[in-house]
């Protein structure tokens, strides 16, 4: 039998966002990516995983120079075929969305990719976490073997011109402010004429492109909150909040769709 060891593998800094890059591994397999690299652990390695700021304590790096994130912010082990999110620090994770694990609380994660984020009072510390699924039932005559591919999360459709706009709707979100909020129409307008000075932006075209995309993604893939009447009143930034957290959780968009922008 293999020892422990050799089912927990180090990941290097370069590989890459966790939400489109991910190496061939067993069902079940944990990856997980912080500042200064990641690492992988096989589902049955028997190993708890380390994160937090103070890189001598921890597995995993993050959040490295902000004394707000304690040293063991957190640990990741496998509990009955879970892997479950212990936050050990002071600071609450937040999953995508609004769902926060407090210190001294718990949370399954759930297959597939998802972005963990430690809520500190200047910013928010990303740490990337992606778990292997289950692969589907072979048909007949497939081949199988020890080691599946990931299978990726349902990423919606948008026009390139829907991705700029939304892109640029949505950058605080992927620049990780710590309370982000959808760019006003008149500020979206004014970055992308900037950006496309031979294009004639308004705000009235933003807005038009992006209520587009949000009723096809309502109708189209059953995205809820993304019409009037879902939300109550008053509805202020709930529609395009909703949309752009739909496009985060489905790595629709990512934060290197920034150089859309130029940067």
């Amino acid at each position: 039998m293999a020892s422990s060891a050799s089912r927990v593998s180090l990941l290097p800094k370069h590989i890459g966002s966790l939400s489109h890059t991910v190496p061939p591994a067993l069902s079940g397999t944990l990856f997980v990516l912080g500042s200064n690299g990641g690492m992988s652990v096989a589902p049955d390695a028997g190993f708890t995983l380390l994160f937090g700021r103070n890189e001598p304590d921890v597995h995993i790096c993050v959040a490295a120079g902000d004394t707000r994130v304690s040293r063991r912010q957190g640990l990741i082990t496998r509990e009955s075929s879970r892997w479950m999110l212990h936050n050990t620090g002071r600071l609450p994770i937040r999953f995508p969305g609004s769902q926060l694990v407090l210190g001294g609380d718990q949370a399954q994660l759930p297959a597939g990719y998802t972005p963990l984020f430690v809520v500190s009072s200047r910013q928010e510390h990303l740490l990337e976490v992606r778990i292997t699924a289950s692969p589907p039932s072979p048909g007949p005559g497939a081949g199988q073997g020890p080691h599946e591919e990931e299978t990726h999360g349902e990423v919606r459709q948008l026009s390139l011109e829907e991705k700029l706009v939304l892109v640029c709707l949505a950058q605080r979100y992927l620049r990780l402010d710590p309370q982000p909020q959808p760019l006003t129409w008149a500020q979206v307008a004014f970055e992308l004429g900037e950006l496309r000075p031979a294009e004639r932006w308004s705000p009235k075209r933003a807005a038009h492109i992006v209520a587009g995309a949000r009723k096809r993604l309502s109708k189209q893939d059953g995205v809820p909150g993304l019409l009037e009447e879902e939300v109550p009143q008053p509805v202020g930034n709930a529609l395009n909040h909703n949309l752009i957290t739909d496009l985060l959780v489905t790595t629709t968009i990512v934060k290197s769709d920034l150089r859309l922008l130029g940067e």
